[in-house]
């Protein structure tokens, strides 16, 4: 069956160590929208942070689609319909502020265009901010302010610290929320079953189509699920061991423009 939809993670996948996307995968990604194939970014980012990514790539132009916060929110790029979006429960966002206060972490959400917080600014706040382009917005109350749907929420503080504050966020909230360290530094507070396949499904399904046409590239473990979904799952050769043993494809490194090498071997070359 031929390949008809490319899922791409950003970070360590799509961008190389210097997070630019290389003249040679902008080339292949640009072949194969000429061709009619949808591409889709799928990141644990906020949508905004994904968005001057999905411009650079043309998927406004050709129709193709942002999967942001790790599957929780998914829409087109040129309608800009929501094809799909799962929010944490509003009665939530005041026991989240208030399990923060306790914890002494720092607590952040996003709007359209900031990074929201009623927290002390830290390191990783400011890394999270120039990874997404997006300024941090202090506002006086965190919680009255984000009166809108609610994608993610996330904690911040010292890795080692965020450990022991996990297992008790856990404790507390495991049956309401979805909860996990996607850095070190970074405890994601999500609704609860949320994660890339689970939204490519509700996508395929919106384009009938099957995910036996698509292929899917990643390198960590927010991958994992998409790569074992997709027809084709493919692992990055940076790709952590585990999603390079769960892969039906190991292609080059992020530096080595391995999606360039996916569309080339599996789209372009049939």
């Amino acid at each position: 069956m031929a390949y008809e939809i490319l899922v791409l993670d950003i970070d360590g996948t799509l961008t190389n160590s210097n997070k630019e996307i290389s003249d040679v995968t902008k080339k292949a990604i640009r072949e194969i929208q000429d061709r009619g194939h949808h591409v889709v970014l799928a990141s644990g980012r906020p949508t905004a942070g994904i968005l001057p990514i999905a411009k650079e790539l043309n998927l406004e132009m050709f129709g193709g689609y942002v999967l942001s916060f790790n599957g929780a929110k998914v829409i087109n790029c040129k309608t800009k319909e929501i094809i799909f979006q799962n929010t944490i429960p509003s009665d939530l966002i005041a026991d989240i502020y208030k399990a923060a206060e306790e914890e002494d972490v720092s607590v952040i959400s996003y709007d359209d265009k900031s990074i929201i917080t009623s927290s002390k600014i830290d390191e990783y706040m400011e890394k999270e901010s120039k990874i997404n382009h997006m300024p941090i917005k202090v506002v006086e109350d965190f919680v009255s302010y984000l009166d809108f749907p609610v994608n993610k929420c996330l904690m911040t503080g010292d890795p080692d610290y965020l450990a022991q504050v996990e297992k008790r966020m856990k404790e507390r909230f495991g049956d309401r929320l979805s909860i996990y360290r996607s850095e070190p530094f970074f405890l994601e507070i999500m609704p609860l079953n949320i994660d890339k396949a689970h939204s490519l499904e509700k996508l395929l399904d919106k384009l009938h189509m099957s995910r036996e046409q698509m292929i899917s590239c990643g390198d960590g473990y927010n991958d994992l699920t998409m790569i074992q979904y997709a027809g084709k799952g493919v692992a990055m050769g940076n790709a952590q061991k585990e999603i390079q043993e769960a892969a039906d494809y190991i292609t080059l490194t992020n530096d080595e423009d391995g999606v360039a090498h996916v569309i080339d071997k599996f789209m372009l070359a049939v």
